[in-house]
């Protein structure tokens, strides 16, 4: 059974890093927010016309213009994450003080707090989507290629609740935006493999779950032209530095997709 990059990442060393004091500026779907500091570095100078978008490596690829650890800390500044089955990849601007599990997920610890990645971005690809997040082997649905039938079984799982989804644009794409947590008083240890599966990139390994009853999550799901594409960004609590959540969010919204031709 393979892990999850959150239940991977227990067995790194804590970074502590400093927070960034960010409060309300702008994102999509409505919401406001705005920076006490500059939360992301500038993508581009007033004196540069270009920028170095480098991108976040598979394990041992040497090709990067920056490679960078399979996990490890990162730099601040902006990155292409490129998906298997997706003509275009991600390109996404974080801050100090995020490290990187994979090459498809993102966090940051809280300090305060004793789990780590206590704030994370995932974007891996969900191609099949549980039906009963407890118990979920052989229940992982195949809900193919388009936005709605992702949303749809999202809001149809059992032992979680999706609000809604709203219509965004990420970039110059048009997608839906909405939140999903754990209903109920499931108890994860009763549940297969002892963990809450929400979704999967195969149908026979659960690649991303939830390790705690008060872990949430807003999910972003975009059409690249009849191809899903699924973000997400989330906390593990509600008692993670509400700063830190905030921070997640800015980098969460400065997702986008670019063309790589």
């Amino acid at each position: 059974m393979s892990s999850t990059p959150l239940e991977n990442a227990a067995q790194r060393s804590r970074h502590l890093m400093p927070l960034m004091a960010i409060a309300l500026i702008s994102c999509l779907g409505g919401c406001e927010y705005e920076s006490n500091d500059v939360a992301l570095p500038s993508a581009s100078s007033p004196t540069t016309e270009a920028r170095t978008v480098s991108p976040l490596p598979e394990s041992g690829d040497t090709r990067m213009v920056r490679p960078l650890p399979k996990s490890g800390d990162i730099d601040a500044g902006t990155y292409l994450v490129p998906v298997a089955g997706y003509t275009e990849p991600f390109e996404i601007t974080v801050p100090d003080g995020w490290f990187a599990l994979d090459s498809k997920s993102l966090g940051k610890d809280d300090p305060d707090h004793p789990a780590e990645w206590a704030v994370y971005i995932t974007l891996w690809p969900a191609n099949y989507v549980s039906m009963d997040v407890c118990k979920w082997m052989g229940a992982l649905a195949d809900v193919g290629p388009s936005a709605e039938a992702f949303i749809k079984a999202m809001a149809a799982q059992a032992s979680t609740a999706s609000t809604p989804p709203t219509k965004v644009m990420v970039g110059n794409d048009s997608g839906f935006e909405f939140d999903h947590s754990v209903e109920g008083d499931v108890d994860i240890n009763a549940c297969d493999a002892d963990r809450l599966c929400i979704h999967s990139e195969n149908r026979f390994t659960c690649t991303h779950g939830y390790s705690t009853r008060g872990q949430r999550e807003t999910y972003r799901v975009v059409d690249l032209n009849g191809q899903r594409a699924v973000v997400a960004v989330g906390n593990i609590a509600e008692s993670i530095n509400p700063e830190l959540t905030r921070e997640a969010r800015v980098v969460f919204d400065s997702i986008v997709f670019k063309s790589d031709k």
